[in-house]
């Protein structure tokens, strides 16, 4: 079993003067390169916590991510940022697309902080929006794209550097139910296709 991220007692508390609060009470969880797992839970329940610490985007306040063989909260910012930048890609419910930015440029973007020649940073940004049934809105901006157009844009982006895991913050929350229900079938044969670690939250209520 090719255990990827390991969660071992992760709490995560936030203070605030001078209360305590717990968004994530002793969490264990393996992660295998390959799997689908979705998290489901009501709204504050510690759903996106959970997501961004396996991302790396935030380090436990107790317990122990291991990563790639290391513990993310022993590592500096500028290696956290490379492990996020090179095998994690975030898709979120708002999208966070650049409005000033065409979809190319938007799926590029991500490939340029990793050095990238820009030549092969088109090709690829073609490559992936054509595959999520965008050949023909490459050079559109975000605010003339469909929800679910920003969206399948918002995927493309999230696997331009080709990483091996893909994290999902409620990305069908903003959608209505067929275009949410096309935009999960597309993750879902994108993770069984190219063997993708796929974790998506969604709120059950």
């Amino acid at each position: 079993m090719n255990k990827i991220i390991e969660l071992k007692d992760v709490w995560k508390i936030y203070k605030i003067d001078s209360f305590e609060f717990a968004a994530l009470r002793g969490i264990n969880l393996d992660i295998v390169k390959g799997e689908f797992i979705a998290i489901m839970g009501s709204s504050g329940s510690g759903k996106s916590t959970l997501l961004n610490s396996v991302g790396a985007l935030d380090v436990p306040s107790k317990g122990r991510i291991i990563l790639d063989g290391h513990d993310i909260a022993l590592l500096p910012e500028s290696d956290l940022a490379q492990i996020r930048g090179q095998r994690i890609g975030f898709i979120f419910q708002a999208f966070n697309l650049v409005p000033s930015l065409s979809a190319i440029e938007n799926v590029m973007l991500p490939m340029t902080f990793q050095g990238i020649l820009r030549k092969e940073r088109i090709q690829r940004a073609e490559k992936l929006l054509d595959a999520v049934g965008l050949k023909e809105k490459l050079y559109s901006k975000p605010n003339t794209l469909s929800g679910g157009q920003r969206q399948r844009v918002a995927i493309a982006r999230s696997l331009s550097n080709n990483p091996e895991v893909i994290l999902a913050d409620e990305p069908t929350g903003n959608l209505d139910s067929k275009t949410g229900g096309d935009i999960l079938n597309l993750l879902i044969n994108l993770q069984k296709t190219e063997n993708k670690t796929l974790i998506i939250v969604y709120c059950d209520t």
